[in-house]
């Protein structure tokens, strides 16, 4: 902050706003905020770059690194993968339509650690090999 560096220091203020309102609502969920946030800047990158705004973009994907530094480390495929086949193999899991039933054993093992739609995909992915 000392050193100078505005823009930073803009954008942590705008992630701690967040934060403040989160919890004023009652959310004590920080990494949600975090998640939610940084999901925020790539979707806005993405509506810039294919608007021709690339200086805009390049803005908005500098405040998602800069918040998914502060994310717990995503999990790898494999240790995703892994998680998702022992869920599949506790919950008795067959086919596509016990999908529910394997994402509800598979999420809080995951802890945040990976997107839901990544989560879904490999759960889809396991059963229906």
């Amino acid at each position: 902050m000392r050193a100078g560096d505005r823009d930073r220091v803009g954008r942590l203020r705008l992630l701690l706003s967040e934060l403040q309102k989160a919890a004023k609502e009652g959310s004590d969920d920080e990494i949600a905020v975090l998640r939610r946030e940084r999901k925020r800047r790539l979707d806005a990158a993405e509506q810039f770059r294919a608007a021709g705004r690339d200086e805009l973009a390049a803005g908005e994907e500098a405040e998602a690194e800069l918040i998914a530094g502060y994310l717990p480390a995503e999990l790898s495929d494999e240790e995703l993968r892994a998680l998702v086949e022992k869920a599949v193999a506790e919950s008795g899991a067959s086919s596509p339509k016990d999908m529910g039933k394997v994402m509800k054993a598979v999420m809080p093992a995951v802890g945040g650690r990976a997107d839901g739609k990544r989560v879904s995909s490999h759960v889809r992915e396991v059963l229906s090999a």
